[in-house]
């Protein structure tokens, strides 16, 4: 039988889906010039990814993002799972807020001008969290946290 989100997920699974779903069929669509910009800031928070041809890093970018953004919107997706795309999609982010220059201010956490399209990431993070801290679906759990049902295993509550 399909579990079904919550109640209490369905609004922070919806706001956060769409938006993360459009900005990577937006970025899917993108230019030279955009996914040189792209790649350019990642690259710059995160060196490793110079590796990657631009156009290449921007794909693969915007291909996570609709995954992440689709599994987000699918009822079918438990939300813990979802949780763990978006803590993960949500990290990066926080993470290039943290490591480029001139984002935020020296000696603070607190964004400047150009740091506040970054920060306001933050939120995403905190959703992500917040679906992993939910109680598994099981109606035997309701009001306990098992960790163990949602990896396949049995568990004190005998399942």
């Amino acid at each position: 039988m399909m579990q079904l989100p919550e109640p209490r997920d369905v609004a922070p699974r919806l706001a956060s889906g769409a938006f993360i779903l459009n900005a990577g069929l937006t970025m899917w669509k993108s230019d030279r010039e955009a996914a040189e910009a792209v790649h350019g800031m990642s690259s710059a928070a995160y060196p490793f990814l110079a590796k990657l041809p631009p156009e290449r890093f921007t794909r693969l970018l915007a291909a996570s993002e609709i995954a992440v953004g689709a599994a987000l919107l699918a009822p079918f997706v438990p939300t813990r799972l979802a949780g763990v795309a978006l803590t993960g999609f949500a990290g990066g982010l926080v993470g290039l807020y943290l490591r480029l220059p001139g984002m935020h201010r020296p000696g603070s956490l607190r964004p400047t001008e150009d740091g506040l399209p970054l920060a306001k990431d933050a939120w995403l993070l905190g959703m992500g969290l917040g679906f992993l801290c939910a109680p598994c679906g099981s109606r035997a759990h309701r009001g306990h946290r098992c960790r163990h049902c949602h990896r396949g295993r049995r568990c004190h509550w005998g399942h």
